[in-house]
């Protein structure tokens, strides 16, 4: 199991740090994959210098849009995509990101509350 259960007692602090640091480093592996991706399909699809293509690739992965005009029609077709893909992508790395603190704060008070009706 990833996660300790709740009637186990709580990480301890240090051992929580470094669970959020492992966390972390997966959410910067999904970001930083997704963000290869999308360099790579400007690059290759749009024909874009790769400083251009990382420009672009990583204005969707945000959100906000790419910033060079979609001329072809396989590039239109990438773009679209990975705007849909970068969505969840970013969603998704959130949840692994917040995946660790909000266990914590459930068991927390899961162990609160067992505790609270226990007196």
């Amino acid at each position: 199991m990833l996660f300790e259960h709740k009637s186990e007692p709580l990480l301890p602090l240090n051992q929580y740090y470094f669970r959020v640091i492992h966390y972390l480093f997966y959410s910067i592996c999904l970001i930083s994959g997704s963000l290869l991706i999308g360099i790579s399909g400007y690059h290759f699809l749009g024909q874009l210098p790769w400083l251009d293509s990382f420009v672009n690739a990583s204005m969707i992965l945000g959100g906000m849009g790419p910033v060079d005009p979609i001329r072809s029609a396989p590039e239109k077709w990438f773009a679209g995509f990975y705007a849909l893909y970068s969505g969840m992508a970013f969603l998704s790395t959130f949840a692994v990101f917040l995946a660790p603190v909000l266990h914590r704060f459930m068991h927390r008070h899961h162990l609160e509350a067992k505790g609270g009706s226990d007196a």
